[in-house]
């Protein structure tokens, strides 16, 4: 892996092996000036085996911690090779690597330390299912009120971090539902959020790891998650 290159696409993968060759000749084609790192997180199929085959570095995680844990293990070598900036893609072909220029760009300039990519400001995206627009546009109501800030999907972690915003979250991130949680503790640690149009798209294979147990799970555990967090004293990053 290069160390020159400022911008780390990290990849968390468990279980993708119909997506995860796409996903990374999109980024490849996409953006080619970005590094590219999978990040295994004790998948049982041949999803590394075709990372790796495809020349891209990885890591393996020897048990599942979750979409939380795989990301911040990406977090955590992006501090450790001097990086400037993150993007979190998804393995599962869901988030479009066409837009993470879009999602760079923000950054670069100045204007926030996190990017996300929101399907609300994009016109034709898929819709989600009931259950989950109500649980979206709930925690995204507040996220919004609790940042000072307008944030129509909260839930999207297609996203871009500046060093300040990785380096906070190579530290601490939640390690179940990486969406609302976080935001609200970047907020609190000072750092600057916006959001920019960005297309998503319906799975062409596999399962979404949240399923209907999980969907009901979702609100009570992120509500609990976010209520302890307000009781603790603000970070501060430099």
């Amino acid at each position: 892996m290069s160390s020159i290159a400022k911008t780390l696409v990290v990849v968390p993968i468990h279980n993708e092996a119909q997506n995860i060759a796409r996903v990374i000749q999109e980024i490849k084609a996409k953006a080619s000036d970005c590094d590219i790192l999978v990040v295994n997180d004790a998948s049982t199929d041949d999803g590394p085996r075709i990372s790796k085959e495809m020349g891209i570095p990885m890591l393996d995680l020897p048990i599942n911690l979750g979409i939380g844990g795989a990301v911040q293990t990406g977090f955590m070598v992006a501090r450790s090779r001097d990086y400037e900036i993150v993007v979190q893609v998804d393995g599962d072909g869901q988030h479009d690597p066409s837009f993470i220029p879009d999602l760079i760009a923000p950054i670069e300039a100045g204007q926030a330390d996190i990017s996300i990519g929101s399907r609300r400001l994009y016109s034709n995206n898929p819709s989600p299912s009931v259950t989950r627009l109500v649980g979206m546009r709930f925690f995204s109501w507040m996220t919004s009120a609790l940042t000072s800030a307008t944030i129509s999907d909260c839930s999207s972690v297609f996203r871009a971090l500046n060093r300040r915003a990785f380096t906070l979250f190579s530290n601490h991130y939640p390690t179940d539902f990486p969406d609302a949680e976080a935001l609200i503790a970047a907020h609190r640690a000072g750092l600057k959020i916006c959001e920019i149009p960005a297309k998503f798209r319906e799975r062409d294979h596999g399962k979404s790891s949240l399923r209907p147990g999980r969907l009901l799970y979702y609100p009570f555990k992120e509500s609990f998650s976010i209520l302890m967090m307000l009781t603790t004293k603000r970070g501060v990053t430099r």
